[in-house]
């Protein structure tokens, strides 16, 4: 870049890239040199901010790494997707650069080198752009050289969860820094610059964007609908079972604030195992044992609602209640998030009073322990009988937000407490309470996930409760409870925290059958095609089935989980594209076995374990294809469940919606409410309502 400055003037400007991560000096010193740099009739054309950056211009595809990998939070909203000004790419880059004085005041190693050079690089380029963010505040605070000591980050490990009065200091001039020293060890023995408390003016780069203007850094996994297969060519479809409900209640949190979800955040599966069914309880064992199965099995087929020329199939498991005098006691650990993404009400508060609900369900001879992150892990609460209820309520009351966020070593601290109180014969357990912000510690998505799996094996098992909006990070939520044997839940209301941690308290804290997997096969006499709705992230290879060391899905006690498959009956001339695969000349397919039933439409394998074996138990049945009457009316539990999947297809704008609408949902879910004692099901009738309303004005 090349301006008319003389060759001092840009001796002066340099020292940005060491000074602008200094917020006190280096803020003073960057407007000094952005005044006197340029001459008066001259405008520096990279200072213009009508000039637009392109998204595939390489230093905005840096700047969006940085963003990503660091969770900057900033105010562009359009960053990431359009172009941007030089100012505007100028406040992200303010935002990674205040973000980089956090980590690096934590931990040095917490950004790499390679990331320190691109910041001083963009620091240097935009050195006009980014003196102009400074605000007269900011001005006058770093002029006076103000600046805390004591931050979140340095608090004792059991004070960590409390906030503490900011103590003034004068930092050193420019002059007393080590000339030897690289920028890097500058910035590790610098104080830290933390958040701002209400009431004081010290400490910060630029100022902090509200919470309703925040960067949306919220993360989902993508999600590609399963496509149809060709039952000649692929006659098995193997998944692992889901119970988790985030999905529903993510969805619901976007319509209720008046938009549409996006698409990978829809999870069909999740959205109709939110509610339960009506499936009959276990009974003994097929032969005549006088044992009891973990779980009962029913099936149905119907004619499917959004194209007739099609079939579903409902699969549906009923997980066997637990009465309360045989429920096991429980330890568990809360591990509780007390960052300073955290503070809002939406986050931290609402955990509290989440918990709260948990605690009040706690019997004498449960063990509740509670361990905080931010800058550092701390046990705060050690492990206390439940009927010490008061005391566990006063520390749940005392917890705050403040720090950055150091997930990794807080859940290695949360499991080293669940191992030292560990119950033989009871559950174990910890409960994650976050918006999922790691990004302090054992942040990586390998790290944590192996940390985890190690645990679940011996016996330490993880439920991840999600909160918030903004920086919410559902995938790495999601991960962390299908590695832990446990299940995930959003909670974006105290009436959605009750139906977790009261009302489906037994089911989400007790597990009664882990590794469960659903293996179907299908009759190619029968059926010519076939997909499976939803579980897109599920799926497994067929030869996982009888793999008794591959992870799956857990139901937990009274836990009902619903699956359906679309199928297009042999002969059926479809309006959906089924791909086409050459013949095969070695194998003949499409024909049925001599010695079955060709009444038979498919069979259901399911594998799964009690949660203490290591070795799997087989279950097997049959589906008969019965003619479909026209008269015949399908049974409330397959309505509802269809009228939720076909939901959740417009909510994706899924090809195979077929002939779908909000007023086929409406019929669907009007007609199938049944007692609905609770009122999800009405309440999913007047999402439905939103949604429609939503779609029109859009």
């Amino acid at each position: 870049m090349s301006y008319p400055i003389p060759s001092k003037m840009w001796q002066r400007v340099s020292i940005v890239t060491l000074l602008l991560l200094i917020p006190s000096v280096g803020i003073a010193v960057l407007r000094q040199c952005a005044t006197v740099a340029v001459p008066a009739n001259q405008t520096p054309p990279s200072s213009t901010s009508t000039t637009s950056i392109l998204p595939n211009h390489p230093d905005y595809q840096a700047l969006q790494a940085l963003v990503q990998q660091y969770s900057c939070v900033v105010s562009v909203q359009n960053f990431g997707t359009l172009p941007i000004t030089r100012t505007e790419f100028a406040t992200v880059l303010n935002a990674c650069l205040k973000r980089s004085n956090e980590l690096i005041a934590t931990d040095p190693k917490l950004v790499t080198q390679a990331d320190m050079k691109t910041l001083q690089r963009l620091q240097s380029e935009f050195a006009p752009e980014l003196a102009t963010l400074i605000s007269p505040i900011d001005e006058l605070e770093a002029r006076n050289a103000i600046t805390p000591t004591q931050t979140t980050r340095e608090r004792t490990p059991a004070e960590s969860y409390r906030k503490t009065q900011s103590l003034p200091t004068v930092m050193p001039p420019p002059s007393s820094i080590p000339s030897g020293s690289s920028v890097q060890d500058q910035l590790a023995n610098r104080p830290a610059s933390p958040k701002r408390q209400a009431g004081s003016g010290i400490g910060r780069v630029a100022p902090e964007p509200q919470t309703g203007s925040r960067f949306n850094t919220e993360n989902y996994n993508r999600i590609e609908d399963n496509p149809f297969h060709r039952v000649g060519n692929d006659p098995l479809s193997t998944f692992s079972i889901d119970v988790d409900t985030a999905s529903y209640s993510n969805v619901r949190r976007f319509i209720t604030q008046g938009e549409l979800p996006p698409k990978d955040a829809v999870r069909i599966e999740e959205l109709i195992n939110y509610f339960t069914y009506n499936y009959p309880q276990p009974k003994g064992d097929a032969d005549g044992g006088q044992s009891q199965r973990p779980f009962s099995v029913t099936t149905e087929v119907a004619a499917a609602p959004w194209n007739s020329q099609h079939k579903l199939v409902l699969v549906g498991l009923q997980g066997k209640r637990l009465e309360s005098e045989t429920l096991p006691p429980s330890n568990l650990v809360f591990l509780i998030d007390v960052s300073g993404s955290m503070d809002d009400p939406n986050k931290l508060p609402l955990v509290q009073q989440s918990l709260k609900l948990l605690v009040n369900k706690l019997r004498p001879e449960d063990r509740v322990s509670l361990v905080v992150y931010a800058g550092n892990a701390g046990l705060v609460l050690p492990a206390t009988p439940g009927s010490q209820k008061s005391t566990i309520l006063a520390a749940i009351d005392r917890l705050e937000a403040g720090g950055s966020t150091a997930g990794g070593q807080g859940i290695e601290l949360a499991y080293k407490i669940a191992k030292q109180n560990f119950l033989k014969s009871g559950n174990n357990r910890v409960i994650l309470a976050t918006d999922g912000d790691f990004n302090v510690g054992v942040s990586s998505d390998g790290d944590l996930t192996r940390l985890i799996e190690q645990k679940r094996d011996q016996g330490i098992f993880l439920t991840v409760l999600g909160f918030g909006t903004g920086n919410y990070k559902d995938s790495k939520m999601e991960q962390l409870a299908d590695k832990g044997n446990g299940n995930y839940a959003y909670i974006d209301t105290l009436l959605e925290a009750k139906k977790v941690l009261v009302n489906d308290l037994r089911g989400t804290l007790f597990t009664i059958a882990k590794d469960v997997k659903i293996q179907v096969e299908f009759n190619p006499a029968k059926v010519q095609a076939y997909r499976l709705i939803g579980y897109e992230n599920r799926l497994l290879q067929n030869q996982d089935f009888n793999d008794d060391k591959k992870d799956a899905g857990d139901i937990g006690a009274g836990h009902s989980v619903t699956a359906l498959y679309e199928i297009i009956p042999t002969g059926t001339k479809s309006d959906v594209k089924v791909p086409e695969v050459d013949p095969l000349r070695y194998q003949r397919s499409g024909e049925t076995a001599s010695d079955t039933a060709g009444n038979e439409l498919m069979q259901v394998k399911l594998r799964y374990k009690l949660p203490q074996d290591s070795t799997s138990q087989l279950i097997t049945q049959t589906i008969p294809d019965d003619d479909l009457r026209a008269d015949q009316i399908p049974s409330t539990n397959l309505r509802f469940a269809a009228a939720v999947a076909t939901f959740g297809m417009l909510l994706r704008d899924s090809e195979y919606k077929g002939n779908a609408n909000y007023d086929l949902v409406m019929k669907l879910a009007t007609q199938a409410m049944g007692e609905d004692q609770e009122g999800y099901r009405g309440e999913f009738i007047r999402l439905v309502e939103q949604s429609r309303g939503l779609i029109t004005r859009k």
